[in-house]
């Protein structure tokens, strides 16, 4: 004991003690005497405390290597002479000096030791070792040259001087041997090798599907494989041979004139390689799979998370986009835990199925959305980090909302980040591994699939916009085909009237807007919004009378001759919102009187007649761009157009802050017109009054007023006195 003490206190041939003089009776000499007779002590020294980092520097100063530590890798494969059909074994070369191995018990230690060393180096290496595979296998077509490469790297890895691989021919019963110089896999060798025990060893694995692991050649298994090797070498000592299920055939890693036999370690190592190529395999799947079906960008989210829940083996899985814009994580599909296709019978959640979720009106789809620093999906998209949870009630981040409401008990998450240079657009959350809890081989493989996760959403949110902006190009043809701006010679001939300088009873809500007749209505109009202007003096000079004629002019000539949602009915609206603004006791700001009143006049621009129920299960091309607040969003559009063209933009004086608050303005009070949001914010506003909070300086409260002024507006021709109603 008190040896083992000073040992771990030496440093650099020196035992030192604290404050005290070098001890006389403990030496270097008598340290390696200590250690020649406790091998297992310093191999356990070694594993525990030296990083692999330092192995690997130790090992690289050293002058010479032994060939059983760590020997190169030659060209051993058999060359197959397919005109001779003969099989003739080329000769194993080595790089590296061999050293002849004694018996005594200081090589010994130096053996096991070394194989400790090794096995840290190699672990260390493995990804790089893969990089270079991968390097490898882009320049391969065929799958026989794919192994070939594959199991040159491993039998690196596994510290093998060669290896020989046998593939599956045609008839699934026999083998045939490959080697490098012929990768004609058919042709490859005309010599068969029958899959059956009592023959070869590969012969037997390719039968058995097991792992065979020979630690001295000279004792075979005289029933499963007593001729042994197929290819035969008298100075070959250790083999493993392995099956490939995937790939139907056997690969042999062979060790010459070596006393260390394949362990437990390089048969793991093996398998962690071959589960990187199945990796990879599965990649190229997922790849193919997504981008070849860049349907939509809902398409593109269940994919991923059917692939998400095979490659780590989880129960169920979720993805959760990132809104920049908003700082909120939403999802709009939910695995609900089906076995087959079961993302694809996944559901969309709408608001009332999530309590404390809400749902966003400027989405398009039903969504579920929360901050982006709330809860375990929530830190991953803020941090960009990864959280493999093993008990998630144990975290305090965990919401058991959803668990309580579903009845579903989450156990173990892995909770991974997708990010597109550099910024994260997602976060994949797996729910409950299948077996045990996950891993961190389960991270590094979900890693490398998040790359590819990250570029097929990027992609499949560009062909959405691509697709969309489709749909809009053909909802403008049809309304270019049916409308156009007003023409010169409208304009002249209005150009010619005069303006009222007043006109009575128009503020009056009492005041019947149909009494006006439809040639005089854009007088009116113009008159109304001059008026609203000349509230504030900057403004009262900022808009072109032509330019505003033009507008309305053109305005009127983009509603459609139906029943009720027509030019007279805009006038009507814009009317109302006219004497709402001049009688009540309002805050309203001068351009929030005039975004008001253009949305008014505008709301309900190439409206056809139909409910936006009936333009969604009609399938219409709006409703394949608009699924939420169809007609409304349709109005907004076609406001945008109308003030897109130079003529016609009454907003050209406007400074670029302003004049992109106008348009956010206009477009909330033209969407408050869909009643499906009235039965929303009454309520909210109601709420608001009856506490005494209301604040016409908090914006929010501020939208409410204006979002219920717009509905008061659009319905109150129908409370007009009897006799109006008559007239009308």
């Amino acid at each position: 004991m008190r040896k083992t003490n000073l040992l771990l206190k030496y440093r650099s041939g020196n035992l030192l003690t604290n404050d005290e003089r070098p001890s006389s009776s403990v030496t270097a000499d008598s340290v390696r005497v200590y250690l020649n007779e406790h091998p297992d002590f310093l191999n356990s020294y070694v594993q525990q405390n030296i990083h692999p980092n330092t192995i690997e520097q130790w090992i690289s100063r050293k002058p010479t290597k032994v060939s059983s530590t760590r020997p190169s890798v030659a060209t051993t494969a058999p060359l197959i002479t397919s005109q001779s059909n003969s099989v003739s074994t080329s000769p194993i070369t080595h790089t590296n000096d061999k050293r002849k191995i004694s018996s005594d018990s200081s090589k010994q230690i130096s053996l096991t030791t070394a194989k400790s060393m090794n096995t840290l180096v190699e672990l260390s290496d493995k990804r790089r070792l893969l990089h270079e595979l991968t390097d490898e296998v882009n320049q391969n077509v065929s799958k026989a040259q794919i192994l070939y490469e594959l199991n040159k790297s491993i039998a690196t890895t596994v510290s093998a001087d060669g290896f020989n691989l046998y593939l599956v021919d045609e008839t699934d019963t026999n083998l045939r041997l490959f080697s490098a110089e012929n990768d004609d896999e058919l042709a490859a060798c005309f010599i068969p090798i029958r899959i059956a025990p009592g023959h070869c060893l590969a012969g037997y694995v390719a039968w058995s599907k097991e792992t065979i692991r020979i630690s001295d050649i000279a004792h075979l298994d005289m029933d499963k494989y007593p001729d042994g090797l197929y290819v035969k070498d008298d100075k070959v000592t250790a083999v493993m041979a392995h099956p490939i299920i995937s790939a139907t055939g056997v690969v042999e890693f062979y060790r010459v004139d070596n006393l260390l036999p394949f362990s437990v370690e390089d048969e793991e190592l093996y398998h962690s390689m071959t589960r990187e190529r199945r990796l990879n395999d599965f990649l190229l799947a997922v790849t193919k799979s997504i981008f070849q079906e860049l349907v939509s960008m809902d398409a593109v989210m269940l994919k991923i998370m059917s692939y998400a829940k095979k490659l780590v083996n989880a129960d169920r899985a979720s993805l959760f986009m990132v809104d920049s814009r908003t700082r909120e994580l939403y999802a709009r599909i939910f695995d609900i835990g089906r076995e087959e296709h079961d993302v694809s019978h996944s559901s969309i959640v709408a608001q009332k199925d999530i309590p404390g979720q809400k749902r966003s009106v400027s989405d398009d789809r039903d969504c579920i959305r929360f901050p982006m620093d709330k809860g375990i999906a929530g830190y991953v998209a803020t941090t960009g980090k990864t959280l493999n949870i093993v008990d998630a009630y144990s975290d305090n981040r965990f919401n058991r909302d959803i668990d309580q409401k579903t009845g579903y008990k989450t156990k173990t998450l892995l909770c991974m980040p997708i990010m597109i240079q550099g910024n994260v657009i997602g976060v994949v959350q797996m729910v409950n591994k299948k077996n045990g809890h996950f891993t961190k081989s389960d991270e590094e493989s979900f890693e490398t699939f998040a790359v590819y996760c990250g570029l097929a959403l990027h992609h499949a949110s560009l062909y959405d916009r691509i697709r969309r902006s489709e749909q809009k190009c053909k909802v403008a043809l049809e309304v270019l085909s049916y409308h156009a701006s007003c023409s010169d010679e409208e304009y002249e001939r209005f150009k010619t009237c005069t303006i009222p300088s007043t006109i009575p009873d128009l503020e009056l809500f009492e005041f019947s807007p149909w009494s006006v007749t439809n040639d005089m209505k854009p007088i009116y109009v113009l008159y109304m919004f001059l008026d609203l202007a000349s509230m504030d003096q900057v403004n009262a000079n900022r808009f072109d009378r032509e330019c505003l004629m033009r507008f309305v002019l053109t305005v009127r000539k983009n509603y459609r001759n139906v029943p009720y949602h027509n030019w007279s009915h805009a006038f009507s609206v814009a009317h109302a919102i006219y004497t709402v603004i001049k009688l009540t006791k309002h805050h309203y700001t001068p351009n929030e009187c005039i975004a008001l009143f253009v949305a008014c006049l505008c709301h309900d621009l190439d409206h056809r007649g139909k409910t936006n129920a009936y333009m969604v299960k009609s399938a219409s091309t709006l409703a394949s761009i608009y699924s939420t607040s169809t007609m409304e969003r349709h109005h907004f559009n076609q406001t945008v157009t109308i003030l897109q063209t130079e003529t016609l933009n009454i907003f050209k004086h406007f400074s670029s802050k302003e004049y992109r608050q106008m348009l956010d303005e206009i477009r909330h009070c033209i969407l408050s017109t869909d009643l499906a949001l009235f039965f929303e914010n009454r309520p909210k506003l109601e709420r608001v009054v009856d506490q005494n909070q209301f604040d016409w300086h908090n914006r929010d409260h501020l939208l409410l007023v204006m979002g219920l002024s717009m509905t008061a507006a659009d319905l109150c021709s129908s409370f007009k006195h009897w006799a109006v109603q008559r007239s009308n």
